[in-house]
């Protein structure tokens, strides 16, 4: 063997030079093992040292190893973006050239949304379109600028899209984070004029270039006109002159810079906005108002002491157009509101029609509420005896606690005279019908007594009037209970029977109101709810739910502390096919003993409390009376095991739209929740019940509310010098007399000893007053064959102003007496019910 060092590969057929680094190059079979086992450093070193002895050649660097080999190099880096650089200019050159704008939707093809009821009848159809076109030049000039600061301040500056705007909106839209548009007012036209207002990638690409080319085809004066003529602003209104004569009753023309700003504010969510129909977002509205103002200002459209002048616009009353007259009005705003609010459909797209809509509401049980006002409210009602009269409202919502379904909802008389709905409307305080989530609140979080004694039915507390609460440190809180009445030591199921404020304000605190906000929202009252606060206050019903907020939470206790969010619809479609809903699936929110018990205490309630009117509907029953502060609402919330149902009566007047007391309407000296209200609730329930079998409760007690051996409760304390002498004796002598001759003769004993007025009248007045020791007793006078003259006590007063607590129509007032008169009586006039409740 030759001692020569031999050439790499020699006397080996078909080896090609390659790269010492080469790896990728092929190795002939047979290779000598020794080139394998040279080391790479060593290779390397040689590489080195004999560079210039070889051709032209470049070292190649160390491959990756590791977690470097994940990470890509900057020349791929560089070539990807250079990449996608061409391909989105390529995209984007194409997307513009085959982009054509297309013709403008005409108004003939605008279709109708069908509402059906339950069972498939129709209910309503809508869709006629309310649009006048006015030139730009009848538009004032402050009135245009409103409407740029609100939506789009930079029009005359900037191009025609914002593609950062259109970026995020299209990601919100791809990540199902709901409607974010951030489009300018070319684009908004685009997509008002001529495409439809599905929110789709799609349809987003189609607006950016149909506006990039009509930016350079149309001028923006043009473009504002059309944009100002197409907007949907509420009220069925398209356009700026519909708006105006539907907000302000006056042609766009004549509108002042602070209307022009209330209809720029519109734009942004007219079902919000409008104060009229949701006056509870008078906040919201009053915010937005500001926003536009202020930006005028910043803007140098607007100077700063004639915004300082301005004030926020005195709206026209709503006027719904007249195929929405009665209730159909207000169902189909309750059935768009839910649509909008869950984010099934925005706004727009509703509008644009074609919609079938089936709801939940079971036409003979909406006709059967309807009747239930008319007779028990509305036919009571005397405009030309009585001015007050003309403030009487009433609003109310029916559900199926085992399914959550809405099956009959009254709004209001007629929606084309009374726009706003009053079954949803959230501005007027819930009362009394509150104290029962806070003892629910109390046996859920098994709450204790600041003396460390369990919440039960039967625990003890101080009824005294103004008495402060304990534990509280939020500064000293001592409310009044109705009519100044203090109880003494009684038990929570007497202080829910009597509605004591003083009773609830200290239960809150003990249970915690957080707590009690917090089980409040789980029942079913919305987080959202105005004066929902965690304060001693909640326990008194300060809040202002609406009527459907408060029935979706008693059906939660119906439903025995499981929840289905209420629902108002049972299908949506449209060319066939259907739009997903909310999930209803039922969720346990309390436990069962917790919701159970509160309804074995609001039982009582019905049998022997403020609402006895209520067992007029002939069915086991459970339900709490309230009333709003000064009176100016009375509530009746109530359930039977297979429905519940909330009626509210309300004080408003039809010109200001301000709240009003109800002191005197009807011919009453007060209106409260045991009156109207409980008369409405017995008379729907017992229709939308009839013929079908009478439930039980089924009821599974916390071990606390079993019911002790009974006890001697004492007496109420009126405030000094309240109370006249020969109350009792007057009382027991005309009750004797009045029992046996049918409430024929007055108490002419009793008169000399305190009464303040005979039986002579006892057959219209049905009980004499002076009923204060027969309070605790529960008892009824003028019980001849087991009733009483139209059912039930009236005016049970004392003299120089004393308790001033009555039963009426078989039923005790809210702050007063329980009663036993005869459920044959319990749906009559009445005037004593109205003589006292519980704020």
């Amino acid at each position: 063997m030759s001692d020569e060092p031999q050439q790499p590969g020699a006397g080996h057929q078909g080896w090609a030079p390659r790269e010492p680094d080469d790896a990728s190059a092929p190795v002939e079979p047979g290779t000598p093992d020794r080139a394998e086992s040279e080391s790479e450093t060593e290779s390397d070193l040689d590489s080195n040292a004999n560079a210039n002895s070889k051709p032209k050649g470049k070292a190649k660097r160390p491959k990756r190893t590791g977690w470097r080999r994940l990470i890509p190099t900057w020349r791929m880096v560089l070539s990807t973006f250079l990449l996608l650089v061409v391909l989105i200019g390529g995209a984007l050159v194409a997307g513009y050239l085959l982009v054509d704008i297309p013709p403008a939707n005409p108004t003939a093809t605008a279709q109708s949304n069908v509402y059906l009821y339950e069972d498939g009848s129709q209910l309503v159809r809508d869709g006629e379109v309310n649009r006048e076109n006015v030139p730009l030049s009848q538009v004032p000039k402050t009135v245009q600028r409103a409407v740029l600061a609100a939506e789009d301040r930079d029009f005359y500056s900037e191009s025609a899209v914002d593609p950062k705007a259109m970026l995020r909106a299209a990601w919100n839209t791809v990540t199902g984070k709901g409607r974010q548009s951030g489009s300018t007012i070319t684009q908004q036209f685009v997509k008002n004029y001529y495409l439809d207002q599905e929110q789709t990638v799609s349809r987003k690409m189609k607006e950016f270039f149909i506006a990039i080319k009509l930016d350079r085809q149309v001028s923006k004066s043009d473009i504002l006109s059309g944009y100002l003529n197409t907007s949907y602003f509420g009220r069925n209104s398209y356009g700026v002159q519909a708006a105006a004569q539907a907000y302000f009753g006056k042609d766009a023309l004549d509108l002042s810079t602070a209307e022009g700003a209330y209809l720029a504010t519109l734009l942004n969510s007219p079902n919000a906005y409008d104060v009229a129909a949701h006056p509870e977002n008078k906040g919201r509205a009053l915010a937005r108002w500001n926003y536009v103002l202020d930006g005028m200002v910043k803007e140098d459209w607007l100077s700063e002491s004639d915004r300082a002048a301005m004030s926020f616009p005195e709206l026209k009353e709503a006027k719904a157009p007249s195929g929405m007259s009665g209730q159909r009005g207000y169902l189909v705003k309750a059935v768009e509101d839910y649509l909008i609010s869950n984010k099934v459909i925005d706004e727009d797209t509703l509008k644009k029609g074609g919609y079938r809509i089936t709801t939940t509401i079971d036409k003979k049980l909406q006709d059967d509420f309807v009747a239930a006002v008319d007779e028990q409210l509305m036919s009571k009602v005397d405009k030309d005896a009585r001015e007050i009269d003309r403030n009487v409202r009433a609003g109310g919502a029916a559900i199926d606690p085992a399914t959550g379904k809405v099956v009959a909802m009254y709004g209001g008389i007629d929606y084309t005279k009374q726009y706003v709905n009053n079954a949803t409307r959230r501005d007027y305080q819930v009362g009394s019908i509150f104290k029962p989530l806070v003892f629910t609140a109390g046996v859920e979080n098994g709450s204790t007594t600041q003396d460390g004694r369990p919440i039960t039915p039967n625990t003890y507390y101080d009824g005294t009037n103004k008495r402060p609460v304990q534990g509280w440190d939020g500064g000293t809180y001592a409310p009044e209970n109705e009519d100044d009445v203090s109880y003494g030591d009684i038990t929570v199921r007497t202080a829910t029977d009597k509605s004591v404020n003083s009773v609830y304000a200290q239960m809150a605190v003990d249970v915690g109101s957080d707590k009690v906000k917090r089980t409040a929202i789980d029942l079913g009252v919305p987080e959202s709810t105005p004066d929902l606060t965690a304060s001693p206050s909640i326990a008194l019903g300060t809040a202002t739910a609406s009527v459907l907020d408060m029935a979706s939470a008693y059906a939660t206790l119906a439903n025995h502390g499981e929840r289905g969010s209420y629902a108002l619809v049972e299908k949506i479609t449209k060319d066939g096919r259907a739009l997903a809903l909310p999930e209803r699936s039922p969720k346990r929110v309390v436990s069962r003993e917790a919701a159970d018990t509160t309804t074995s205490v609001l039982q009582s309630v019905v049998e022997g409390g403020t609402g006895t009117a209520a067992q007029a509907a002939g069915r086991p029953a459970a339900g709490k009376t309230g009333t709003a502060e000064e009176d100016k609402a009375a509530w009746f919330a109530g359930y039977t095991p297979d429905l519940a149902t909330v009626v509210a009566v309300m004080g408003q007047d039809p010109d200001t739209a301000v709240q009003t007391p109800l002191y005197g309407a009807l011919g009453e000296p007060r209106i409260n929740g045991g009156a109207y209200p409980a008369r409405i609730w017995a008379q729907f329930t017992a229709a939308a019940l009839e013929g079908k079998p009478v439930q039980d409760f089924d009821l599974e007690l916390d071990p606390g509310a079993v019911e002790p051996p009974p006890v001697d409760v004492p007496e109420p304390e009126p405030e000094p010098g309240d109370q006249t002498e020969g109350q009792t004796q007057g009382q027991d002598e005309g009750q004797t007399q009045g029992q046996d001759q049918g409430q024929t003769q007055g108490q002419t004993e009793g008169q000399d000893q305190g009464q303040n007025q005979g039986q002579t009248e006892g057959q219209d007045q049905g009980q004499t007053q002076g009923q204060t020791e027969g309070q605790t007793q529960g008892q009824t006078q003028g019980q001849t064959d087991g009733g009483t003259t139209d059912g039930g006590t009236t005016d049970g007063g004392t003299t120089e102003g004393g308790t001033d607590s009555g039963a009426t129509q078989g039923g005790g007032t809210e702050g007063g007496p329980s009663s036993t008169g005869s459920v044959g009586g319990l749906i009559g006039d009445t005037t004593g019910d109205d003589d006292a409740r519980a704020r």
